[in-house]
């Protein structure tokens, strides 16, 4: 199937990603009671995605999503036989997302765009819908893909500016959902050191550096350990209301989802979520 997507899904404004591979139906539930539309799992999540039911079963409204699962590792066909495993059980709140990883870290990492197609070839012939699946999308060519064959792009570790570049690219009516990361401190030199650690291991993934070359940043700049600049456009931080504000340029620069990344602790992260839902007003659980 393809051709441009005209009906988004509907996520809300802002979602939460966490890097941990699957979500526990308690943190799921603690997400939701705090207005936010989605959860999204990174870590590239296997192909039997055993985790989804039972934190939907935990949640009424609570849209869940891969952020992504990796092609190389998770074969199509499993994956389509997951998805429609949760469709059947819990209809329109599972997104797939799914993209290339890093060239890096992927042995059999070759014609990337191409194995990219072959896998949405896989997709469409399990009858996995265009509407219920995106695409990790930094560059032109991967973000036009996006638009043709998904319901859309999910963009990682971008700006605003790369918001709008993109929007630029997948046109209106396509599905746009960019992470940004955040720390909740006014702190300035604080945030600069957490947001560098959770930041380093992609200064080394060429993907990651010819986009934000593309958008503007010197070699100074992406060069280890990344400049102040990098890490300010990339990591927000101070009050709570400061977070949302830069939060919030995204959805001026033209997405319609943001998905939240809480760098720290694991037991800062539902504080964290907790102090922004209200700067970014949401509308919580009583």
């Amino acid at each position: 199937m393809t051709g441009a997507v005209s009906l988004k899904p509907n996520l809300g404004r802002f979602g939460v990603w966490l890097g941990t591979r699957s979500i526990t139906p308690e943190l799921a539930a603690q997400i939701e009671s705090l207005g936010y539309g989605a959860a999204w799992i990174g870590g590239s999540p296997d192909a039997e995605l055993a985790w989804v039911e039972p934190a939907l079963a935990r949640t009424t409204s609570l849209q869940l999503a891969t952020g992504i699962v990796n092609i190389w590792s998770a074969p199509a066909t499993a994956v389509a036989e997951s998805y429609h495993r949760i469709e059947k059980a819990y209809p329109g709140r599972f997104l797939l997302g799914i993209g290339v990883g890093h060239p890096e870290h992927t042995p059999q990492y070759r014609t990337p765009y191409r194995a990219l197609v072959a896998y949405l070839d896989e997709l469409d012939a399990a009858a996995v819908p265009t509407s219920r699946r995106v695409i990790a999308a930094l560059g032109p060519r991967v973000l036009t893909l996006a638009a043709q064959r998904s319901a859309g792009a999910h963009p990682y570790l971008t700006t605003p500016e790369h918001t709008a570049k993109a929007r630029e690219v997948v046109g209106n009516t396509v599905f746009l959902a960019p992470e940004h990361k955040v720390v909740l401190t006014s702190d300035a030199e604080r945030a600069r050191a957490v947001g560098r650690r959770f930041v380093d291991f992609y200064l080394g993934l060429s993907n990651y550096l010819n986009n934000w070359r593309r958008l503007g940043f010197t070699e100074a700049d992406i060069r280890r350990p990344g400049s102040d600049r990098l890490i300010d456009a990339l990591v927000a931080y101070g009050t709570p209301e400061a977070v949302a504000d830069r939060l919030n340029q995204h959805l001026q620069a033209g997405a319609d989802h943001v998905a939240i990344q809480v760098l720290g602790q694991p037991d800062e992260l539902v504080p964290a979520l907790t102090d922004l839902a209200g700067a970014l007003g949401q509308r919580t659980a009583s």
